[in-house]
């Protein structure tokens, strides 16, 4: 399948295909930033191939995690989001009860990021900004 979006806002095709995915399958992208927004969409994304028992493999970055070395990629992303979370700088925003209805509805696992920001009003990035803090 081919994403075919002017915004990575817009990502139905990647949505719809983690959810048909199926043990053992890989899902294969040219490169990382290609398949997720940020570092928290990658991990997002990996825990969720995890959890399916399916696989990555990223051809420009050589990430496979079938591998040894791509299990160890997973946790380095993990990594990666705790130090951005902790290095985050400046006044903590203050939360609208839009906010807190869009981490709700991300929490609860039943809503696609569009129905989200079609019923709160805030975009994927801003919600995965306020999900950081």
């Amino acid at each position: 399948m081919k994403e075919e979006h002017a915004s990575a806002k817009k990502r139905t095709v990647l949505e719809k295909l983690l959810q048909d995915l199926r043990i053992g399958d890989i899902l294969v992208v040219s490169k990382l930033f290609v398949l997720a927004d940020s570092t928290r969409h990658l991990v997002e994304v990996l825990d969720d191939l995890e959890k399916k028992e399916a696989y990555l493999l990223s051809v420009h970055d050589r990430i496979d995690t079938r591998t040894a070395a791509g299990r160890t990629f997973r946790a380095n992303a993990h990594s990666l989001l705790g130090l951005q979370k902790d290095s985050k700088a400046g006044r903590p925003r203050k939360m609208d009860d839009n906010v807190k209805k869009a981490i709700q509805m991300y929490e609860s696992k039943q809503y696609s990021l569009a129905q989200i920001k079609e019923q709160t009003g805030i975009s994927k990035t801003t919600l995965y900004r306020y999900l950081e803090n």
